[in-house]
């Protein structure tokens, strides 16, 4: 948002207002999440294990609750101290040490990564032979590098080197890691890219990047129960959340072991997220922040990579999502048996973390019905003002009515246009499936822009021939366009 100058009165109003909502927020009682939620009956009904949960307000804990057991052999009960492997979590961690190296002075980002190697090497590719990558797009997901995602390890298996899972040495990959495109000119996802930061890290500064994170990171934050260091390693903590099945069975030992650390390898609470999270949001406002400069949490926030981003992405964090006005950074983290998320606002400290230790089939059910009713409960609304709306033309209205193509996400599900009671409305799977409705009002703007309620990026809606053709998402000073399939008809109600 850019800068505003306020009248000395309107500042003297804005404070007084924000004393009185941090006072309405200590007294408020959150203990009506609990049955609200109803938690305990999902653990049942869905088989998972368990499931910690954290709610901040105003950059404070306000809630925090722990439901099942962290194995179902042992029925030891969850506690706020128990970690869990956070998957890719780590990824905006990983991202977040780099660029506080970089404020030091330790590092630069912008230069190509390929000199910090010492290990190994990029791999010689047609895309890179004029554009080397630079630590920044690696950590983006700009370099265009492959490898999505690892398989685990547990105490007994043969556990590679990161050279080897680089070297295509591993379950999943049967090749060298490989560049599908010239470094900064397209977007896709890439848990390699952050295996070669790891070996950076290591290589530059001759630690693992476990010492360096907790070096930069966890003990100033004081986050005492997360971090990187794996189940075969001296040090692992020994509170934490054990890796279950779809059939509610504890896999193998319980503890997978993650060699690709920088990517997926990082173990934590929701209170730890809750607290980082936090830290971000004061850096972001430049207030109460101990670690995290200002300086430090814009860039890394801020939105990078827009083109086949799933709506847009920065250093780790997803930009994507959308509530109440609020524009938020978010991390899922997904492994075999156990995955969470964290979702914060970038004003206003306001968001929640959650880990829980089952396969995808048990947990997301949970996960999504938690979020929902999160963000309809806590009722978080950041008020904007309807100026900048101006009503749209009857005509308009009818070259946007149809079905598409998913042009907001590019995600290939189906996203419709439809009218009611005059609106017009986005419907999509992946909107319902944030929110929980299907309710997100296509505005026009004053500027000739449109906006969707609750959708981050604003949009400009080209035409051909009477017809719709492609869309133009912005987000700041970035644009991408998404072309538009041939619509079909779509029933007014």
């Amino acid at each position: 948002m850019k800068t505003t100058i306020y009248l000395l009165l309107l500042i003297v109003t804005v404070a007084s207002a924000q004393t009185n909502k941090k006072a309405v927020s200590k007294e408020r009682d959150y203990s009506f999440l609990t049955d609200s939620l109803n938690i305990d009956k999902q653990l049942e009904k869905y088989k998972l294990a368990g499931f910690s949960l954290v709610v901040f307000e105003n950059y404070e804990i306000v809630y925090s609750n722990q439901f099942g057991v962290k194995s179902i052999d042992s029925k030891e009960k969850i506690d706020k101290n128990t970690a869990f492997s956070t998957a890719s979590i780590s990824k905006p961690i990983t991202a977040l040490l780099c660029f506080i190296l970089e404020e030091k002075g330790l590092l630069n980002l912008d230069t190509p990564i390929d000199g910090y190697l010492k290990r190994w090497h990029l791999p010689k590719s047609k895309f890179t032979e004029n554009n080397s990558p630079t630590w920044r797009q690696f950590l983006n997901h700009t370099a265009g590098t492959t490898q999505g995602g690892f398989a685990d390890y547990y105490q007994g298996d043969t556990i590679p080197t990161i050279k080897q899972s680089l070297l295509g040495q591993i379950p999943r990959y049967d090749k060298e890691i490989e560049f599908l495109f010239t470094p900064g000119t397209g977007w896709s996802y890439s848990g390699g890219g952050y295996v070669i930061v790891q070996m950076a890290l290591e290589d530059t500064f001759k630690k693992p990047i476990q010492e360096l994170a907790k070096q930069y990171i966890f003990s100033p934050l004081g986050l005492k129960n997360t971090t990187m260091i794996q189940p075969d390693e001296k040090g692992f903590p020994t509170n934490v959340a054990l890796v279950h099945d779809e059939n509610e069975k504890v896999i193998r030992t319980g503890l997978p072991i993650t060699p690709q650390v920088g990517a997926s390898g990082m173990w934590s609470t929701p209170t730890d997220l809750a607290k980082l999270a936090i830290e971000m949001q004061n850096a972001l406002r430049n207030k109460n922040n101990k670690v995290i400069s200002h300086n430090v949490a814009k860039k890394v926030t801020e939105v990078t990579a827009l083109k086949d981003a799933v709506g847009g992405w920065s250093y780790g964090w997803q930009k994507s999502f959308g509530y109440n006005n609020y524009e938020w950074f978010m991390c899922n983290g997904s492994n075999t048996g156990v995955g969470g998320s964290v979702f914060a606002t970038m004003t206003d400290g306001n968001g929640f973390a959650f880990l829980t230790n089952g396969e995808k089939p048990n947990r997301f059910p949970v996960m999504a019905s938690t979020q929902r009713k999160l963000l309809t409960l806590m009722d978080w609304n950041n008020k904007t003002s309807n100026e900048e709306i101006q009503e749209m033309p009857s005509n308009l209205k009818e070259k946007l009515i149809g079905t598409y193509d998913d042009f907001l996400y590019g995600q290939g599900v189906e996203t419709k246009i439809v009218e009611k009671n005059n609106r017009l409305y986005v419907e999509s799977m992946l909107l319902e499936h944030f929110k929980g409705k299907n309710d997100n009002e296509l505005v026009y703007l004053k500027n000739g822009l449109f906006k969707i309620v609750d959708y981050p990026n604003l949009l400009k809606i080209n035409f051909s021939n009477g017809k719709s053709s492609s869309v133009i998402l912005i987000r700041g000073n970035m644009e991408t366009e998404v072309q538009l399939n041939d619509k079909k008809e779509v029933t007014k109600s």
